[in-house]
């Protein structure tokens, strides 16, 4: 069952045209910055405006006219909006009784297990943190039965320590869910540890959609992804953990990064992201470089592509390292000196210290 998205609305002199699909199993990101038309596009597909042309099909069946409470689109907001005056359990079972068949108590328990609320059922929303908050608010998401799920930036509200508290169960939810899923965010973090897809919206079109380690490799983006927290990831597994050292060896297609030590069972999958800011090029070989530098992870590749920043001194390089792709953020000056073009052999240099362990995420 897949949801299918077909949209036209102008407001102003703003026009929506986008045109996408969210698959069953995994997250799709519906990535943009401020204006992009994200959140109009995640009302219409809950019916909560009336688009000037749509096509919403969910598992087949068109749903475009018929009204939000019988869609069976959970939507959570960037705010709990759970109800003060009830308790987390009564809130839950609010969201229960919104489903056709009634309060579930085998449902129930298991979401409560899954989210580790059960310690919260008798407390009031005023007395909850951020974090525990947006869990019972995506509990009584799911009370719902929900055929399919959209999430409107569900942290934006909360501070890092509060998302840390609570991206291990959206991690968790495609496979306790098993349906549709559209998590809309403007955060890169966010959706390089949550998706395995990506939909790029600039100014009401859909500018990209795929795979979300192809689309993040792609140098055309970057004005949309933003350059400074721009870079590639790589799905590895743990091959090895070395205590004496507290580092984790990650292989991949293309090499073996060391990164501050994880805390997965060696052989477990992980992706990386590393920021383009954090990859040094060099035209020597690892094995001529590695005895003069302090750098661990050394990518033997070749230059792929490059795009230049046309009002500033620094150029993007994607750098090909067997299957993967990984990006690097030089100066002119430097792929001047270095005679770097397509094709050239280089270097991928990555400084451990650089690899951020809240950007490393066990799959």
């Amino acid at each position: 069952m897949s949801l299918e998205v077909r949209l036209r609305h102008r407001l102003g002199d703003f026009a929506l045209e986008a045109d996408f699909s969210v698959p069953r199993g995994g997250v799709t990101a519906l990535f943009g910055n401020s204006g992009s038309g994200k959140s109009t596009t995640l009302k219409a597909i809950a019916g909560l405006i009336r688009p000037d042309e749509a096509t919403i099909r969910l598992g087949g069946t068109g749903i475009e006219g018929v009204p939000p409470h019988r869609r069976r689109i959970g939507l959570m907001f960037q705010d709990s909006r759970l109800f003060p005056h009830l308790s987390v359990r009564q809130n839950l079972v609010y969201g229960a009784k919104r489903a056709a068949e009634g309060v579930d108590g085998g449902l129930l328990d298991h979401i409560v297990g899954m989210l580790g609320i059960g310690s919260l059922l008798d407390r009031r929303p005023r007395g909850l943190s951020g974090g525990e908050a947006q869990r019972v608010a995506l509990g009584r998401t799911l009370m719902t039965k929900p055929r399919a799920l959209l999430l409107d930036e569900p942290m934006a509200s909360l501070d890092q320590p509060r998302k840390e508290e609570i991206l291990p169960y959206l991690q968790r939810l495609p496979e306790e869910a098993d349906i549709p899923i559209l998590y809309v965010s403007h955060v890169l973090d966010e959706v390089s540890r949550l998706a395995d897809r990506m939909v790029v919206l600039d100014r009401g079109k859909v500018a990209a959609e795929g795979d979300i380690v192809d689309v993040l490799s792609r140098l055309d983006l970057f004005p949309l992804t933003g350059r400074f927290e721009a870079g590639a990831l790589i799905d590895g597994a743990i091959q090895v953990h070395d205590p004496t050292t507290a580092l984790s060896a990650v292989a991949f297609d293309g090499g073996m990064i060391w990164v501050p030590a994880l805390d997965a069972p060696e052989g477990s999958p992980v992706r990386l992201r590393i920021r383009a800011r954090d990859v040094l090029l060099a035209t020597r070989t690892p094995d001529a470089l590695q005895a003069d530098l302090s750098a661990n992870s050394l990518l033997s590749g070749t230059v792929t592509g490059m795009r230049a920043d046309e009002k500033g001194p620094f150029l993007e390089v994607q750098v090909t390292c067997g299957g993967t792709k990984i990006l690097s953020r030089i100066t002119r000056r430097s792929a001047q000196r270095l005679g770097l073009a397509e094709g050239s052999p280089v270097t991928a240099v990555v400084k451990t210290a650089t690899v951020d362990r809240r950007l490393a995420s066990v799959r």
